[in-house]
């Protein structure tokens, strides 16, 4: 599974980060940057979770390959 940020759409509120800190972060630019390529099975339920409440809908998964 693969993280899509929309960088239109971020609004870098870190709800995400405080979701799944292993995985987001909140940049300097006060967006959100995927810390990692391919989220770990261990991660995927609170990545699902960052996805779901996130404010500005600015995330989405993909399937990896």
């Amino acid at each position: 599974m693969k993280i899509e940020v929309d960088r239109v759409k971020c609004t870098g509120m870190g709800l995400c980060e405080v979701a799944a800190p292993a995985i987001f972060e909140v940049g300097e630019d006060g967006q959100t940057h995927v810390l990692v390529e391919n989220v770990p099975d261990a991660d995927r339920a609170a990545v699902e979770e960052a996805v779901a409440n996130c404010p500005a809908m600015a995330l989405s998964l993909k399937q990896g390959e």
